[in-house]
């Protein structure tokens, strides 16, 4: 009986199995790895230029942040100043208005007083002149006439009366 052995080494199919081992790793490696490792590698340079592009565009963007919020804030402070500016100006205008206003009232009231005085200058005139174109009359009646004491009395109520309507 012959007994097969099941683990035994024969040397040339050992070197033969070690020598397509061999074959077989150089072929991946050529063929396989390289090629899968240059892809990778372009892959990760193309994963950097991105992530480096982003941050370029987050710097960029940081940036413009910045630019308009001081742009923000000098149309903040501008606008401030203007409302300040014409707060100001309007404040001047009105002490304006109201120092014009006040003259102008001041020279009606002083236009009015001197009118009013005006007025009761040329009414006392008035009665001047009447009592004293009355005075001449009675004076003239009573130079006509002798004077008695019912004909005084009556002149002085004509008088009187005259006077009463006058005013």
């Amino acid at each position: 009986m012959q007994v097969q052995e099941l683990v035994g080494i024969v040397p040339w199919t050992f070197v033969a199995q070690i020598c397509n081992l061999f074959i077989q790793m150089y072929l991946v490696k050529r063929f396989l790895f390289k090629p899968v490792n240059e892809m990778l590698q372009k892959r990760r340079e193309m994963a950097d230029a991105q992530i480096q592009d982003a941050q370029k565009a987050k710097e960029e963007a940081i940036a413009m942040k910045t630019e308009y919020e001081q742009n923000m804030q000098q149309a903040k402070e501008k606008a401030s100043s203007i409302v300040t500016e014409a707060q100001k100006t309007a404040s001047l205008q009105s002490e304006e208005i109201l120092k014009t206003a006040a003259q102008e009232a001041r020279a009606m009231k002083e236009k009015a007083e001197s009118d009013i005085a005006q007025e009761k200058r040329k009414a006392v005139n008035e009665v001047k002149n009447e009592i004293g174109g009355m005075a001449m009359e009675i004076a003239g009646k009573v130079i006509e006439r002798e004077i008695k004491e019912e004909d005084h009395a009556k002149l002085i109520d004509e008088f009187i009366s005259n006077v009463g309507e006058a005013s």
